[in-house]
Order: C-alpha cells, then structure tokens, then sequence
C-alpha cells in the first residue's frame, strides 16, 4: 500500500511525462469529432470520455515501462527537463513497474468495457494497439523501440488506431476516412520520438540500441525531421485538393483543413532549432526539443479538430 500514498502520486506523475499526453489524447479527440461532425453520427460523450481516459492511462503505462527498461540499460543516466522520475532519483525501479502493471490492466478493462458498448471489432484495435505498447520496450530480441520500430509504434497506437478506435467506439462502424486523415498527426508524434532518439544517438549507440535516428546518422536524421514537421503540411492539402481534381467519387478533406496552415510558423521555428543542434541560441534548444515539438502536435490537432466545427457550421 505505500506504492500507493498522495507522495508516490506525485511521482507517478512526473514519470508519466504529462508533456506527451497530447500524443494520445489529440487523436482520440479528432476521431471523436470526425464520426459526430462528418460521419453524422450521435455524440456519445460517456464512451468519449471511457475513450479519452484509456488512451491516457495506456500511455501512462507504456511511458514508465520504457523508463524502466531505458534505465536498467544504463541508456538514461542524466535528468533532463524532460525526463521521467526513476532516472531523477525520485522513483524507484520497483514502484515504476507496479504503477505500470496497475495502469495496463486498468487501461484493458476500460477497453473491454468500451468493446461491450460499441462492439467487438474494438477488440482487434485494442488488442493491436495493447501488444505494441508492451512490447515497445519490453524484451531484449523483441522491444519495438531497441530494433528501430519505435517510430512505426507510435504511428499506429497515437495516430492511426487511436483515431480509428474513436471513430469506431461512437459510430460502431468501420471506415478508412479516420486512419488515413490521422496521418498527419501521426507523423507529427513521430517526430516527437524522433527529436528524442537523435538527441540520444550517441548514448544509443553504446548501448548497442538501433532506432531510426541511429540509423540515419545525424544528417540523416535532419532531412527526416524535416519531413515529419513538414510533411503533415502538405499531405492535408493533398488529401484536401487531389480526390477534387481526380474524382468526386474519392473523399476529400473538407476545405476549413487548410487553417492548419497557421500552425506552419511552429514548424519552421523548430526547423531553426534543428539547424543549430551544434550551436543552438538557448542550451536546452536541441535537448527539449521533443518537447517543442509535442508542441506543434497539439497546435496542429488542435487546428485540425477545430476544421471541423467550422465544416459543421458552414454545413
């Protein structure tokens, strides 16, 4: 029971790392606005918010689990503004894992819960996305994160499957329009890993820990983020223009979507700092990094959801 006093709380907290949160939560919000505003089906907010709460609890727990296996690796040794609370010393290895345990089995009975008031194809979502979680740090051969798939991970559990998921827990319907429009703002998650594994090539290298960033090299790695904080740019436009100028038949993005434009300034903002990684203006700029662009992902979900209020109210 002492893993569980108002104290260790506020450890737990810490270590989940609420910055990322927005990760998580901004797709479900998306798919939930996507089925009620273009799908046109009834706003369910009890099972929004069963969603919402899930989704958060899940990324709890798999944060912590990589926290825990990140240190017993020896691959995070130094606190950064950024960092979860076991390699700040305020956390110990032992009260991580049972937070984490705790939050996954939590987290699975909200999505059994949801699966019996939707219906049962949520199994196959939760399933897929409750596999990629686990095994996103766990096990030596295994762990998605250590062999260069932690950036395919988080693209489908924060991106694709959480807006999918959405959609499907308020419509109990399939559709592709929620995966393919989440796109982007899974590329954007993407690059909020990406930004912490090229800060983290060298100590990853020692470690003999293979993620994208490592691969890629440093250079490699700039033309990558440029694509992540870009990308998202110009794939909404085209998912806005092309199916217009190809065929009425395919679904286009309603037009409000090019508001995320305004979100652009962020990008090109953080495109500065990643240019001067060597000899940044500020000393944390190229540290925090990934917290800044967390930022951009909520800016740019933000925009997104608000497209459709405005296609709502124009309609």
């Amino acid at each position: 029971m002492n893993a569980l006093n108002t104290p260790t709380l506020k450890k737990w907290w810490i270590s989940i790392r609420p910055f990322a949160m927005p990760a998580s939560t901004m797709p479900v919000i998306f798919g939930t606005v996507l089925a009620a505003l273009y799908g046109n089906y009834p706003f369910r907010p009890g099972v929004f918010v069963l969603a919402l709460l899930g989704m958060v609890i899940l990324h709890s727990a798999a944060n912590i689990l990589s926290d825990i296996t990140d240190y017993r690796k020896g691959l995070d040794t130094v606190p950064t503004p950024v960092s979860g609370g076991i390699v700040r010393g305020i956390l110990s290895p032992m009260e991580a894992k049972r937070v984490s345990i705790l939050l996954f089995v939590t987290g699975t009975i909200i999505g059994l819960i949801l699966t019996w008031l939707s219906g049962y194809f949520l199994l196959v979502i939760g399933i897929t996305g409750l596999i990629i979680g686990i095994f996103y740090t766990l096990g030596d051969k295994i762990a998605l994160k250590y062999h260069a798939f932690g950036d395919f991970a988080v693209f489908m559990n924060f991106g694709i499957l959480g807006s999918l998921g959405a959609w499907y827990v308020q419509s109990s319907t399939f559709s592709w329009i929620p995966a393919l429009w989440a796109v982007p703002m899974a590329l954007l998650v993407i690059a909020i890993l990406h930004a912490n594994n090229w800060r983290d090539i060298a100590s990853d290298n020692q470690g003999k820990i293979f993620t994208v960033a490592s691969l890629l090299g440093d250079k490699g790695s700039l033309r990558y983020y440029a694509f992540l904080i870009f990308g998202p740019f110009i794939i909404i436009y085209g998912f806005i223009f092309i199916p217009r100028l190809i065929s009425p038949n395919i679904p286009a993005m309603p037009l409000p979507f090019i508001i995320v434009i305004f979100a652009l300034p962020l990008a090109i903002i953080l495109w500065r700092k990643a240019l001067s990684r060597f000899h940044p203006k500020k000393p944390m700029d190229f540290i925090t990094l990934d917290g800044a662009t967390a930022t951009l992902n909520l800016a740019f979900g933000i925009l997104c959801t608000l497209s459709l209020f405005i296609y709502a109210f124009i309609n």
